[in-house]
């Protein structure tokens, strides 16, 4: 998918790691990053925790292969407003980035309340997975 076709979407930068990603939102301020859970030097769920800790008016949406329960919690425990599956439709993405982007002008969190039932019961029963996951621990 590219990006930069879409009318309403400008993309003003891009990095091949975490870290690097981190730097370049701090300079550029984008309304929205999207980022990938693996990558270099720093892991897209350090890297998102750190642009939320440094850049909170920046909405991340991760992407990733590793669309397990546990990946995903990791991910909007960090900060993440939203999470897309790789093997998701390229609309699910497009509608992630568009409703992150609503979010930094102050809109609302649109998600299915089914989805979000489904997510927090799940991370009631798993909180030591989580909880050791976003302490770092494997």
């Amino acid at each position: 998918m590219r990006l930069a076709l879409e009318p309403d979407i400008a993309v003003v930068g891009e990095a091949t790691d975490g870290s690097t990603a981190v730097n370049l939102a701090g300079q550029l301020n984008p309304d929205v990053v999207l980022m990938d859970v693996n990558m270099p030097v720093m892991d897209g769920i350090e890297a998102t925790r750190e642009l939320a800790s440094r850049t909170p008016g920046t909405a991340v949406v991760v992407l990733s292969m590793q669309d397990d329960r546990a990946t995903v919690a990791r991910a909007l425990a960090a900060g993440a407003v939203a999470f897309v599956g790789k093997r998701q439709q390229d609309g699910d993405l497009l509608a992630a980035i568009r409703m992150a982007a609503r979010m930094t002008e102050g809109g609302a969190l649109e998600i299915p309340q089914t989805k979000l039932n489904e997510l927090c019961e799940w991370v009631k029963g798993n909180d030591e997975e989580v909880n050791q996951h976003n302490q770092g621990g494997q």
